[in-house]
């Protein structure tokens, strides 16, 4: 445990843990029933990236999953709707299912649905209950603002989809393998694999191709499609690679990394010209390095450069600790909170 935390991260489905100053290893942990997420699992994966976003001590953070694969998905032995027939075919199934899941799908950040482990609520099912519960997931992963890496060993189904392409680094093993699966069980992927995997990787065709015909993207082709960064010959490898990267990341400044994370990537994408070319007093949302906090970093930074030596950013800048009112307000609104 690092000597900087003040709160322990404790879950019943998550392992998480500082491996190093700043840098955080969070776990899927249901190894006997290959990380499939049930009602507990998608609960802690939502409160441990709200806790580690509220962190000041935490600048990067690993995930990756324990046991066998990286997980299977669904753990259909805890459904969100326990009185489903599962003795009807999947499709049947699936039609039950479908207008609870559609509730979401009008969410710029949908991308959750039945193979994805939704929780189990209890009583009557509330559209906006639902909705709420749905998005708030794995919109905290991509609404964290400090970096996340996860490492996938083995398969990746379903839910893991989903949750790989809201972090921002993606490494692999050679034995890795993706798999969308809606079509296998009478749905079709428009709900947000659709919208989350193009962003990715670039190609709406090869999307569609994996999510009409369910099979399994090996790791060579992720890696050939830009799904993943870089492969690995096994978990061990591509865990320490990636904690390696964070440790890297870790001794950046943090309010570049801030501000480079939280570039919306289909706007820079769409709006790259005009970004570059018109005056940045016009631009619509505020650069973290026009903030008054930054300059000291930034000359810092810059110092140390000059004299070939790393910056240290702990205790001059730990992000918003120690922002007066109005730094505090001008991070905020940068990152559209």
């Amino acid at each position: 445990m690092s000597p900087q935390q003040t709160t322990p991260y404790t879950y019943e489905t998550v392992n998480a843990a500082f491996v190093s100053d700043g840098l955080l290893h969070v776990e899927l942990n249901r190894p006997k029933k290959l990380n499939t997420f049930n009602q507990q699992l998608w609960a802690d994966v939502r409160k441990v990236f709200e806790q580690i976003k509220a962190d000041s001590d935490v600048r990067a953070v690993v995930v990756s999953g324990a046991g066998r694969l990286f997980t299977a998905g669904l753990d259909l032995s805890d459904n969100v709707v326990n009185d489903v027939d599962r003795n009807k075919d999947p499709a049947r199934v699936a039609f039950f299912l479908r207008p609870h899941i559609m509730v979401c799908s009008n969410h710029p950040l949908a991308g959750l649905t039945f193979r994805l482990g939704l929780p189990i609520l209890h009583g009557p099912i509330h559209k906006p209950q639902l909705r709420q519960a749905l998005q708030d997931t794995f919109t905290a992963i991509e609404k964290c603002d400090k970096p996340v890496i996860v490492v996938v060993h083995n398969g990746c189904i379903g839910a893991g989809v989903d949750l790989i392409t809201a972090c921002d680094i993606r490494l692999a093993t050679k034995d890795a393998y993706f798999s969308v699966k809606e079509v296998d069980v009478g749905l079709a992927a428009d709900v947000g694999t659709l919208q989350r995997l193009p962003k990715v990787m670039g190609n709406q065709s090869l999307v569609r191709e994996l999510c009409l015909t369910g099979r399994n993207l090996p790791a060579a082709e992720a890696l050939q499609h830009g799904l993943v960064s870089r492969v690995f010959e096994d978990k061990d490898k591509a865990l320490a690679e990636a904690l390696k990267l964070g440790g890297d990341i870790v001794q950046k400044s943090p309010v570049a990394v801030v501000g480079t994370k939280h570039i919306d990537p289909m706007y820079a994408q769409t709006q790259a010209y005009l970004m570059l070319t018109i005056s940045p007093h016009a631009r619509p949302q505020a650069s973290p390095q026009l903030l008054p906090r930054s300059f000291c970093i930034r000359g810092a930074s810059i110092h140390r450069r000059l004299e070939c030596r790393h910056a240290e950013y702990r205790g001059c800048c730990q992000m918003r600790r120690g922002l007066c009112d109005e730094e505090e307000a001008s991070l905020r609104e940068a990152l559209g909170e």
